[in-house]
């Protein structure tokens, strides 16, 4: 049994806790500044986060937390830990970059967000009856860090787990696709294309066909569904046929559910180009696959009452078309378990917008350090809302759906016929 006192109920107290939250996060705006600008300085892609996991942890151990690296067995996972509440709350730090494009996504601005938040929280935890962590999750950009810390039982204690993400606009409700990363290799034989072109198997005409035949397949698939990727390697001269030839495709669909149905239409495609070439292709999912998003509404309305104080509009009527609410998440995974909430805040970009060069630099604005101590302070207060609501017995029940089936990467191997069966002339 903790020895932390029980939340306070009355609503002069209530206001006392929201008003440090808020005045603690501009006491420590600084070193939250600070942070975000380091991350966005020396952006690190999936699983190779370890200056930023350096950089974070620094900042939450030089505030009392206790810290425990390579969560999960994974190098680049983190728990960091302070209070001795019954109540476990989960503030996600995500923090890896785009290949290539840095912080397009705004990563550092996600991590900044909640350690200001947890910061806010320190203080108040055990009089709020908390036990307050900062989850650093890793690889969020195809890898699906969160997934493997939830097969680990890294959230099995969670009673509530917050994050917010940047976008362009303001939005409350996350209504992300489900998605499988697949990666695609095929195998076929080099030959002089003018020499002896008999003597080939053209694996970049095998990644081709593939790619033709989703387009093609797209007219018959369901409204929201996404398939897109690109050609990694498709040979190194153009008088050589190329032998081997990688891609990488996202499919993508509204649920889980939606996506297992028809995951194989896509498959089919890849094991077109194959067949037609007479190459050998490995299908491979690099991750388990994200799941749809569970919102919490209660924490999803406190959320937006508080960023309403601070100037911003969650839309939760949705009256606005939906734009990088819409995006995979493996915190949807997250969310199936635990009460969760992931809502998007503005960074002021009118024109630039996710995984575009220009979001990147963005991302390193002054508008865009205002949104994520916007988010630290607006998560840190719903927190507070929510550990005053539990000591009045009104919390919500935990997503009833609490047993997500772990998915791990599957590899396929599609035999196809042995081009060497094939009649051809010989030297």
């Amino acid at each position: 049994m903790s020895d932390a006192a029980a939340p306070p109920a009355d609503g002069s107290q209530r206001d006392r806790l929201l008003a440090a939250a808020r005045d603690a996060v501009a006491a420590n705006e600084d070193r939250v500044v600070a942070l975000s600008r380091a991350l966005h300085a020396e952006p690190e892609t999936a699983w190779q986060e370890h200056r930023a996991v350096e950089a974070i942890t620094a900042v939450l151990s030089s505030a009392g937390f206790s810290v425990e690296r390579g969560t999960a067995e994974l190098e680049t996972a983190f728990v960091a830990s302070t209070g001795h509440g019954e109540r476990t709350v989960a503030l996600v730090a995500e923090y890896d970059a785009l290949p290539g494009l840095g912080h397009a996504c705004g990563h550092n601005l996600i991590a900044a967000s909640a350690v200001g938040a947890a910061l806010a929280l320190a203080p108040l935890a055990d009089e709020l009856g908390l036990t307050v962590r900062v989850y650093g999750t890793p690889a969020e950009e195809g890898g699906g860090g969160k997934i493997l810390m939830l097969d680990a039982g890294v959230f099995d204690d969670v009673d509530a787990a917050l994050m917010v993400h940047p976008g362009p606009n303001d939005s409350g409700y996350a209504r992300p696709r489900a998605v499988a990363h697949v990666d695609v290799e095929y195998t076929g034989a080099e030959a002089h294309a003018a020499a002896y072109p008999e003597r080939g198997v053209n694996a970049a005409d095998a990644a081709l066909i593939a790619q033709v035949a989703i387009g093609l397949l797209r007219q018959q698939l369901p409204d929201g569904v996404r398939v897109h990727g690109i050609v990694r390697e498709a040979g190194t001269a153009p008088n050589a046929i190329p032998g081997r030839a990688r891609a990488s495709w996202y499919v993508r669909a509204s649920t889980l559910a939606e996506l297992d149905a028809l995951f194989p239409r896509v498959t089919a495609c890849f094991e077109a180009g194959a067949l037609a070439t007479g190459c050998t292709v490995r299908i491979t999912e690099t991750s388990g696959r994200y799941s749809e998003f569970r919102n919490d509404e209660a924490l999803l309305a406190d959320f937006a009452a508080h960023a309403a104080a601070l100037g911003r509009d969650m839309d939760l009527a949705e009256r606005h078309a939906g734009g990088m609410n819409t995006a995979s998440t493996d915190m949807g995974n997250v969310s199936l378990r635990v009460r969760a909430i992931h809502p998007y805040l503005s960074i002021g970009t009118s024109t630039a917008s996710n995984h575009q060069a220009a979001f990147a630099e963005a991302a390193g604005t002054p508008e865009a350090e205002r949104a994520a101590l916007d988010g630290a302070v607006a998560l840190a207060q719903t927190v507070i809302d929510d550990a005053v609501r539990a000591a009045s017995g009104t919390v919500p029940a935990a997503p009833t759906s609490t047993t997500l089936e772990p998915r791990t990467p599957a590899q396929t191997t599609t035999p196809t016929p042995d081009p060497a069966s094939t009649p051809r002339s010989t030297p």
